[in-house]
């Protein structure tokens, strides 16, 4: 709103000291991240209160692992902090014109109530199992079929390759607030604007990787192959990475610390870019408007960093499915607009085990039963990150066989997840 004022101030040619500012990705990212955390530390403590005096907790079940009776009665569903403090500053500082951050609000609102409506059957309906797991899939599935079609058929998704650099570049993305690029002298030329299904990839030339070498056709045929095998890795991307985090969502900050690196990483590559000279020196796709992706990973950030003020342990409020569904599902969109979903089991590789350990236990513990009658497991317990903190108990991994404290589990998984993200980066020069 603040950002669309000026805009029309500018184009009505009423200038101030100062204005310029906001034509900078940079400081607006900045503004962004820095207003995102100011709001968490003003509505956090009111609406921990609240849910405080209205009784509002989380439900524990006693699974034998360290500490865990004493969460019982936890204000839950702090998603809710984490939706305001991106949603408000989002809505004030970007350029609510531009497509990339229309589907990040989009996916912001439907995460955030599917979440909603899941923890509100729990904890207003007492019913702990939530949403039935196929209606939660299901709107999972259609969020992510809707972002493909945008991306299919929408003119503004577009990828320029072979651009040439005007000699006066500038060293940053900035955009003017009547949204015309500063390069916009640059001798464009048409076919260097394409609708592409090319993604990011390491290891080899180039770093790109085209959906259409998976088409078994070519031709008319092979044009609706290709497009119809990029909606399916997106919808498969937006559901795994929502569910992904959702079961990462288990200990006091782990779920907020281990996403807010991500969040970080996938604004460093959206802004990385989304500018002109940067993406031609490290030889990525160049992706016109996705800066505006990087000033929405910032409020994403400085959100989560907010929320670790009260959620780090011990936690005074749980995100819930609220939060957690919402921070997979922008992960998974934010990284498919500007082409690196294929990045993510590197950058998300925490989400990546946590839901491997479940899929393995629940496969294993079913082929054992139906074998030896009894069933059997790989982990003390899934997701992994509970393996750790059980004492030991007759598994194929059992150690470490004493329970390790809940705060240092988290410290080593954000660590790992600081060194995955560091990799992530480092394989731009990879190939």
């Amino acid at each position: 709103m603040i950002y669309a004022l000026l805009k029309y101030l500018h184009r009505s040619g009423i200038d101030f000291p100062g204005m310029g500012l906001m034509n900078y990705l940079s400081f607006r990212a900045m503004l962004v991240g820095v207003f995102a955390i100011f709001i968490t530390f003003c509505i956090g403590m009111p609406y921990i209160r609240m849910m405080q005096r209205r009784q509002l907790g989380e439900t524990i079940r006693d699974l034998g692992l360290e500490g865990q009776l004493s969460k019982k009665g936890t204000p839950t569903m702090g998603g809710v902090i984490i939706i305001f403090s991106i949603l408000l500053p989002v809505l004030l500082f970007c350029d609510l014109s531009n497509i990339y951050l229309q589907l990040l609000v989009i996916t912001l609102l439907w995460c955030g109530a599917l979440g909603f409506a899941d923890d509100y059957i729990k904890v207003f309906r007492h019913n702990k199992e939530g949403l039935p797991a196929k209606a939660k899939l299901a709107a999972q599935v259609a969020l992510g079929l809707a972002i493909g079609v945008t991306v299919c058929f929408n003119n503004g998704i577009v990828v320029r390759e072979k651009v040439p650099i005007p000699a006066a570049a500038e060293t940053e993305s900035v955009r003017t607030l009547d949204s015309e690029p500063v390069q916009k002298n640059t001798p464009w030329m048409e076919e260097d604007v394409v609708k592409s299904t090319k993604t990011t990839i390491p290891f080899i030339k180039d770093n790109e990787f085209d959906y259409k070498w998976l088409s078994p056709v070519k031709g008319t045929w092979g044009w609706y192959c290709k497009w119809a095998i990029y909606v399916l890795m997106i919808v498969f991307v937006i559901t795994a990475c929502s569910n992904g985090a959702n079961l990462t969502d288990g200990m006091d900050g782990l779920s907020a610390g281990v996403s807010a690196i991500v969040g970080i990483v996938i604004m460093i590559l959206a802004w990385l870019g989304g500018n002109l000279v940067n993406s031609n020196y490290l030889n990525i796709m160049y992706i016109p408007g996705s800066g505006e992706v990087a000033i929405f990973m910032a409020g994403f950030v400085g959100a989560l960093i907010g929320f670790l003020w009260y959620n780090s342990f011990p936690a005074q409020v749980f995100m819930g499915d609220t939060g957690s569904l919402t921070i997979g599902g922008i992960i998974g969109v934010s990284a498919i607009l500007i082409r690196k979903e294929l990045l993510l089991p590197l950058l998300c590789g925490i989400f990546l085990i946590e839901s491997l350990s479940v899929i393995i236990q629940r496969v294993w513990f079913k082929y054992t039963k139906k074998k030896y009658g009894e069933g059997r497991r790989v982990f003390k317990m899934s997701p992994l990150h509970h393996h750790y903190q059980k004492e030991g108990i007759p598994a194929a991994i059992s150690k470490p066989e004493r329970a390790l404290p809940e705060a240092k589990i988290v410290a080593r998984f954000w660590i790992v997840g600081l060194m995955l993200g560091v990799a992530t980066l480092a394989l731009l020069k990879v190939r």
